[in-house]
Parts: structure tokens; C-alpha cells; sequence
């Protein structure tokens, strides 16, 4: 039986297929950049895509680090939400609903940036063609209704942010939904963001990068004592059950 231990997490790393992230950012390259900065844990999670989760998971699981398959969706009141699966299968089924509900508009690549796809042994096989950096047209509501409906759990990326932050951009935290944590920036002590979000309550609130290059990557860890990791796991750590926990690492 897996016994509780301590997993130093960065649950928000986008890779190369994110047209606002750099070009190097492959599978294997993301992984070796989490390791050296000592992490155990990573999600990968791109804009209004999962086509390179499956990838990183399976260089994660070569390299020995633990690669949660995600996504981060820009809704279409311009929120962006973190979205984590167990497996690749789920995020992809996710992938298809995201997919039917972005613009059918192509990519501007001299305005935002390449769309790389890799394989699992670092190769080139692709491009997205289709615009990710762009609002789907599914709402916040919609989104939380539909990843738990697939297994997933949803948490509000960046909330202490003015851009694509929940708080910001609703202005409140919706009190009907099922959220269970929130991510913020770590550029400030958590007392000091519940001080200018007073909307946030006392939802759980975790650090994390954001990683758009690889020095990013483990700027802002958080510390989760888990069993394994997995969508169940995080969810009783967000709850503070079972001997599960989270906190964010000390800068």
C-alpha cells in the first residue's frame, strides 16, 4: 500500500505547443527542467489543448516523474481555468469537447507564436493548426460541470492575476460552484492576496508557475503530501482530509 508522501508539485507548465511559450519547450525538455529544479510533479497544461499531454506523461513516466495530463481553458468570459485528469484518455475526450467550442480560425503565427507538436522521443511530428490562444465558448459554469462529469477537477489558474483571472474578470468568486482550490501567482504571501480577494473566502489556495519558458518551470512550488498522485488525491489535499495536505513552498 502506498504510504502518504511529500510531493513538490508545479501544477501549471505549458510546452511549445502553446503558441505564448517558447519553441524549445519539447516533452523531454520539460521534464529535465523539472527535475533539475527538484521537482516530483508536474501538469502540463496548454491553452485550449491537450494534444501534447500524452507525450510529456510518457517521458515522465521514463524519467521517473510524475506528469498529470491537463489543460488550461480560456472561457468564454475570458477566464482561464486549470483543468487536471488522472489519464491521457480523459484529458483527450475533454480535448474533443474544447475543440468543438474554439473558432474555426486559423492560427496567425506571426502574431502569436508557433503551435509545435512533439513526440515522446523529442521529435518535431506537427503543428496545431487551429487558433488556441483564443476564448472557447463554453462558460465557467459549463466547463466545472463537464471536467467533473469526465473524472477531472477544475481550479481557477492565476485568480491574484488582472489578466484571465477569475476574480478580475467576474469581479466575484462564483459561491455555487464545485471548486475545491484556487491558484495563485506566489508573488505575494497568501494572507496578502486573501487581503485584496476578500471574494476568495477560505478556498484552498496553492502557488504555481505558469511556465511559459523552461527557467520557469518550479518557480513557484507547492508542497502536497499525497499517497499518489492523482485527481482523487488532490481533492482530499484541497479538503485537507485524510492526512492529505497542501502548502506552498517558502521562497
Amino acid at each position: 500500500m502506498n504510504r502518504l508522501r511529500r510531493w513538490r508539485a508545479d501544477l501549471h507548465v505549458h510546452t511549445a505547443l502553446s503558441p505564448c511559450a517558447d519553441d524549445d519547450m519539447s516533452p523531454w525538455r520539460v521534464v529535465a527542467a523539472a527535475q533539475v529544479a527538484g521537482l516530483d510533479l508536474i501538469a502540463v497544461t496548454d491553452h485550449n489543448s491537450c494534444r501534447q499531454a500524452r507525450a510529456v506523461v510518457e517521458v515522465g513516466r521514463m524519467a521517473d516523474l510524475a506528469v498529470i495530463p491537463g489543460m488550461e481553458v480560456q472561457t468564454r468570459e475570458d477566464v482561464h481555468l486549470v483543468c487536471l485528469f488522472d489519464t491521457a484518455e480523459q484529458v483527450e475526450r475533454w480535448g474533443e469537447e474544447v475543440y468543438a467550442h474554439l473558432p474555426a480560425r486559423p492560427n496567425p503565427e506571426q502574431t502569436f507564436g508557433r503551435q509545435l507538436l512533439f513526440d515522446a522521443c523529442d521529435r518535431q511530428v506537427g503543428r496545431e493548426e487551429c487558433l488556441l490562444l483564443t476564448a472557447c465558448d463554453l462558460g465557467v459554469e459549463q466547463v466545472v460541470q463537464r471536467v467533473t462529469a469526465l473524472g477531472g477537477v477544475v481550479i481557477p489558474a492565476h485568480v491574484d492575476r488582472q489578466a484571465y483571472g477569475l476574480v478580475y474578470t467576474l469581479g466575484f468568486f462564483p459561491p455555487g460552484l464545485d471548486l475545491l482550490a484556487a491558484e495563485i501567482s506566489g508573488r505575494e504571501a497568501v494572507e496578502a492576496v486573501r487581503t485584496r480577494f476578500p471574494q476568495l473566502g477560505d478556498i484552498r489556495l496553492y502557488s504555481a508557475s505558469d511556465a511559459h519558458r523552461l527557467e520557469e518551470i518550479g518557480l513557484h512550488p507547492s508542497l502536497f503530501h499525497l499517497k499518489e498522485p492523482t485527481v482523487a488525491e488532490l481533492g482530499l489535499a484541497f479538503r485537507g482530509m485524510a492526512g492529505r495536505r497542501v502548502a506552498i513552498c517558502p521562497r
